[in-house]
């Protein structure tokens, strides 16, 4: 009856891993995307021998031994190690917050020191239940690191002032003790050699995938060709809006090839007053280790999202949450359709955890 068994929409990775499990389990599978390439938002693309992250820089590190024996059967990672630097008014600090920043700030040399510095600036805050954003900030490193590398940069992620934000965005901030800048306090970290576009290619290695195909637009057409349908597109969307827009934070990227082989000596450089209107630079070529003699950067700004604009991050605040939990109501009733992945459940997911929640499904689906 149908000439499909599953039709995905979308080649991000929760539709890449589906795809594979069910064409590895025999099933009959179409992807398709309304873009005009695969890999969703970690699509890559080569320019000037760069592998340059179009939609942001994604680095993967998970600490889930399943999951990356699995990415590790579609790509070779590399032992690249994210330690990013914060720009404040031409001050370089080291990120995450270790010794290495604490020295910087105030010239202190032991960890007993910095953890007396930031007691005694938390104290004089009089901070003793954080309550939003700002007090949990300096109640972790203290109001000098708050003022001069976190305040500024978060107004601009966020577009809030700190005082109007949750704690809890800013809990898993790494503060460290210890003179240890990698960011990511994973067992396995790197970046898929050759880049993430490849290995999604790999992923879907001889599955029909349609292109620049919106799923929404011909969703008649396109549901009467498959039997069950894998949506990770955003949920709301899926219902026509019906109950209203869920928020995002969205990211506008400026991305400039220059001609000199070194831009900034890192593959990220974050600039955290509120005056410079980036939030932070990424020169691509640092990912791999590049040798090239150009270098690619992009300036990321942050921005409120609107219809159009593509969604980053979920506003998980308690309307848009409220909000969700009806249209999951709408999704759960839907028999033929399966909804997965960060804009089908409107959940901020690392990448590791889009392909542990999309291998759970397919171990239900296909066992």
């Amino acid at each position: 009856m149908f000439q499909y068994d599953y039709l995905i929409v979308g080649s991000g990775l929760y539709g890449a891993v589906c795809a594979r499990a069910a064409a590895d389990a025999g099933k009959r599978v179409l992807v398709i995307d309304k873009r005009p390439n695969i890999a969703g938002n970690i699509y890559t693309e080569e320019i000037e021998g760069i592998n340059v992250h179009i939609y942001g820089a994604h680095i993967f590190h998970t600490n889930n031994q399943t999951v990356w024996n699995y990415v590790n059967r579609f790509a070779e990672f590399n032992r690249f190690t994210n330690s990013p630097v914060a720009n404040y008014k031409g001050e370089l600090y080291s990120l995450p917050f270790n010794m290495y920043t604490f020295n910087k700030m105030w010239g202190v040399v032991t960890p007993e020191e910095a953890q007396a510095k930031i007691e005694e600036q938390k104290a004089s805050a009089g901070i003793t239940e954080p309550k939003n954003l700002e007090e949990q900030a300096i109640s972790l490193v203290g109001t000098d690191i708050y003022e001069k590398l976190v305040k500024g940069y978060t107004e601009k992620q966020w577009g809030r002032d700190c005082k109007d934000l949750p704690a809890f965005i800013i809990k898993r901030l790494p503060v460290r003790f210890t003179f240890d800048n990698n960011y990511f306090n994973a067992l396995y970290q790197g970046i898929p050699m050759g880049g993430y576009t490849k290995m999604v290619a790999n992923m879907l290695d001889g599955i029909e995938v349609r292109l620049n195909v919106d799923y929404l637009e011909n969703k008649e057409e396109l549901d009467a060709l498959a039997e069950k349908v894998i949506y990770t597109g955003p949920i709301d969307a899926y219902f026509g809006y019906q109950l209203g827009n869920l928020e995002y934070r969205s990211v506008r990227f400026e991305t400039e090839v220059l001609d000199k082989p070194n831009f900034q000596g890192n593959a990220a450089v974050n600039y955290t007053d509120r005056e410079t209107p980036w939030t932070r630079i990424i020169e691509h070529k640092w990912f791999e280790f590049g040798t090239q003699p150009k270098t690619v950067i992009s300036r990321e700004y942050s921005s409120e999202w609107k219809p159009g604009d593509e969604p980053y991050y979920p506003v998980n605040d308690e309307r848009n949450g409220a909000l969700y939990q009806q249209y999951k109501a709408l999704a759960d009733a839907e028999e033929k359709v399966i909804f997965g992945g960060r804009l089908g459940e409107y959940k901020y997911y690392d990448m590791d955890a889009v392909i542990a929640s999309a291998l759970d499904k397919c171990t239900e689906l296909f066992g």
